[in-house]
């Protein structure tokens, strides 16, 4: 992503939503790399500002990524930016006025818009900030309501909204080109979903998760904890036929107690299909079933071209597998009681990402992606608690903080090569490849975190309620 390019090259400024901001930059590398351009950084760069500016890319490139971008809010032709009204003018004077000329026609209509972060301006200041503008050579007449072309004035006041700088740090004018797809943030809620479950996952972060995955028209996409099918939603809106498993029998069958307050049953119809149905999407579900993500239940061979999911991490969900009567330690000869295959088991998180790591090296076409969630504690995170396999690469790892002492890191894997008889006994010739046990432990730190912060407010209580005595 060069910063910095001749005269005749023409630039793009994106504007971009300011949440989610560790997911922006992957999930635009993500969306260009699906029209096979790259997306490399220059040392210039900044990825926590709301302004980046795209270069060496056509405008159909720039509205493919809109058009699928959560992240992204808006994108603009960049004419001219500068860090003072002095220096974007020069700037805008410098733009070569051929490339002007097709949106300054007598017969065309144009409005100006005026964009501030981090700072609410006056509408006279607006106004003065157009009235500005007036140097540039437009022919056409206002139209503030059906305009052929929009530019738009953007100025840029830091981060910090206890620091508010009374001149902006950077001014950018430019041509609306497309805005991104924060609707669908909206109109995908799961507060209007017809079926929803206690861990459903946000609809912003399903559609980061299918723009992680490069899902597009006619994948099949996979997830092996559905649970209530967000992701599937998610992947289903860009044309990709999904499918899911789960072993809880109740969610893929839709059955027993609600999630939503005053409603005690689930109705009839409140299943998985019926969300995709509800978004119109209907005709690319492939199916659902129970079953057990620790067992082998597919045909062997590449099949899926992304693997998206969020495993249970044993805090609102329990992390269980099937109970099997070869896990069962023997009993002695003079055991006189009656064996037991216990029903479920409990499933530790290593094994769970151990097995998800697995099965994608063995189901992903090549260069399909893996993107699951995995829980952090954040005082000892490192990156050696990342699950590795040597058929998978790590292409981003980005964070959501949930409280001071949790996160869960959003962890998206490209298949590089097919597994082989030696990777089996990878873990042996690099501990990289081993299991962390460290996982295991999370929701017994999760808790005691907690328990810790209760505690301190209990005894904040305590003495408050004391000096009142």
């Amino acid at each position: 992503m060069a910063l910095h390019c001749g005269k005749t090259c023409r630039q793009y400024l994106l504007h971009l939503a300011h949440d989610s901001v560790d997911f922006r930059l992957p999930e635009l590398k993500a969306l260009l790399a699906l029209r096979g351009r790259q997306c490399d950084p220059s040392e210039a760069f900044r990825e926590k500002s709301p302004f980046w500016r795209l270069c060496g890319l056509l405008e159909e490139d720039v509205r493919s990524v809109m058009s699928r971008t959560v992240c992204g809010k808006s994108a603009f032709e960049l004419w001219g930016h500068g860090r003072t009204a002095a220096e974007l003018k020069s700037s805008l004077l410098e733009y070569p006025i051929e490339k002007m000329n097709p949106f300054l026609q007598e017969e065309s209509t144009y409005k100006i818009n005026v964009y501030t972060f981090n700072k609410t301006l006056l509408f006279k200041d607006r106004i003065e900030k157009i009235d500005a503008l007036g140097f540039l050579p437009f022919k056409g007449k206002v139209s503030l309501k059906d305009p052929d072309h929009i530019f738009c004035l953007l100025e840029d006041y830091g981060l910090d909204p206890n620091d508010i700088p009374e001149e902006p740090f950077h001014i950018y004018f430019g041509r609306w080109v497309a805005d991104g797809q924060r609707e669908l943030i909206r109109s995908h809620s799961v507060k209007k979903r017809h079926f929803i479950g206690n861990t459903s996952m946000d609809a912003g972060l399903s559609f980061i998760m299918a723009n992680h995955a490069k899902v597009k028209a006619h994948d099949l996409v996979y997830d092996p904890f559905v649970g209530t099918g967000s992701l599937l939603v998610a992947c289903s809106h860009f044309g990709a036929y999904v499918c899911g498993t789960d072993i809880d029998y109740n969610t893929i069958h839709g059955v027993g107690k609600a999630s939503r307050k005053n409603q005690k049953w689930r109705g009839p119809d409140e299943n998985i299909r019926a969300n995709l149905r509800q978004y119109g999407t209907e005709g690319f579900y492939v199916d659902v079933m129970v079953s057990d993500a620790s067992k082998p239940v597919w045909r062997k061979g590449a099949l899926f071209d992304a693997i998206i999911t969020d495993p249970p991490y044993g805090i609102r969900e329990s992390t269980r597998r099937t109970g099997s009567h070869k896990e069962i330690v023997s009993p002695p000869e003079d055991f006189s009681g009656e064996s037991h295959v216990p029903v479920s088991m409990a499933y530790h998180l290593s094994d769970i990402f151990a097995d998800l790591l697995n099965f994608a090296a063995h189901h992903l076409v090549m260069g399909g992606r893996l993107v699951y969630w995995l829980p952090i504690y954040r005082p000892e995170y490192c990156e050696e608690m990342v699950p590795l396999h040597p058929c998978l690469s790590v292409i981003s790892n980005c964070e959501q903080t949930l409280s001071s002492h949790t996160s869960r890191r959003l962890i998206t894997m490209e298949k590089i090569k097919e597994p082989e008889k030696s990777d089996v006994l990878a873990h042996l010739a690099d501990p990289r490849f081993s299991p962390y046990q460290g996982h295991n432990s999370f929701r017994e730190k999760y808790f005691s975190g907690i328990t810790k912060k209760n505690g301190k407010g209990s005894e904040r209580t305590a003495t408050t309620e004391s000096d009142g005595f």
